[in-house]
């Protein structure tokens, strides 16, 4: 697959098993698609097969059916990261409002925002999943924490704080806590700037227990699961997404000449006909540029065989 210069070759050893890939549609070069949730199918408010994307720097929320058509469905007043959906149609976003303070935003299924919270003892607020109920829990990626956010009560509290969520210098720009998604009695946590993957035990009342890294030498931004168990994991400046088994071995599904450069995000479809499909969303290469400078940002399909984990659907 080639390694980005300078980086380690942590995959330089792993098998190549590449999946049928598509390019959905393209973004303007320096576009930093960051996140993406995708409903269940059958959902009343947009056809099935739409994705919803959120474009980093700019605060936009952009809604993509399969024939690349591109809408904007929201726009924030600030900057947008991770993204999931609520019970009642809508979808739930973290980043940045317009004085840099990191907020919670609720979006409609209409597009109308609204500001949940503000977080100002938050730093940088990143991926999110939902726990159960009304409540997400959200990754701060320069804090080394997980907040706990209750969209019913407007409350948002550490649910847990720890080293390993933290980076191992905090001058450098590179996320700790980054991707996170629960599947059975885990939740899994990505910290991009120590290249682990973490898993932390969930208790009966949704307490955290403590971490326990699960794959070393990996460097993941935000994944999705399979029902068997399997992670699909982005892994951003180094152009490729990989799938993680059960048994914790690693196989390259995509790479560079797949159209995933830069990739930062993956969700599973959720119609009949595309459950066994993934959807990865990249940012070109803008934060490690490819030899051949930056290029376009994709949502890219990737034919994978299996369905998405149900807890892990976004």
């Amino acid at each position: 697959m080639g390694n980005p210069a300078g980086l380690p070759s942590i995959y330089a050893d792993k098998p190549i098993e590449l999946a049928l890939a598509k390019v959905i549609t393209s973004f303007p070069v320096n576009t930093f698609l960051e996140n993406l949730a995708i409903p269940a199918a059958g959902y009343a408010y947009a056809p099935d097969g739409t994705i919803f994307v959120t474009n980093h720097e700019v605060g936009e929320i952009v809604r993509i059916t399969l024939d690349g058509n591109q809408q904007i469905h929201a726009s924030v007043e600030g900057k947008v990261s991770g993204l999931a959906f609520t019970a009642n149609g809508g979808l739930i976003a973290t980043g940045w409002n317009a004085d840099s303070i990191p907020v919670v935003s609720l979006i409609a299924s209409d597009g109308t925002v609204e500001t949940l919270l503000t977080l100002p003892e938050a730093i940088f607020l990143n991926g999110i999943t939902p726990l159960s109920g009304t409540q997400y829990l959200t990754a701060d990626s320069y804090r080394g924490a997980i907040w706990l956010i209750d969209i019913a009560q407007r409350r948002g509290s550490i649910w847990l704080e720890h080293s390993m969520l933290a980076r191992s210098n905090s001058e450098n720009v590179i996320p700790a806590a980054n991707g996170l998604k629960r599947f059975g009695d885990f939740l899994y946590v990505s910290n991009t700037e120590k290249m682990l993957l973490l898993r932390i035990p969930v208790g009966i009342g949704n307490e955290p227990g403590e971490p326990e890294i699960f794959v070393e030498q990996t460097n993941i931004d935000d994944f999705a699961f399979d029902v068997e168990g399997s992670l699909y994991g982005a892994t951003h400046i180094y152009n490729s997404v990989v799938r993680i088994a059960s048994d914790r071995s690693t196989t390259i599904i995509a790479q560079a000449e797949s159209g995933v450069i830069g990739s930062t995000a993956v969700a599973f479809g959720q119609s009949e006909d595309d459950c066994t499909a993934i959807y990865v969303v990249t940012n070109g290469g803008m934060f490690l540029p490819p030899p051949t400078g930056v290029v376009p940002a994709n949502v890219v399909r990737l034919e994978v065989g299996k369905a998405g984990y149900p807890l892990a659907r976004e």
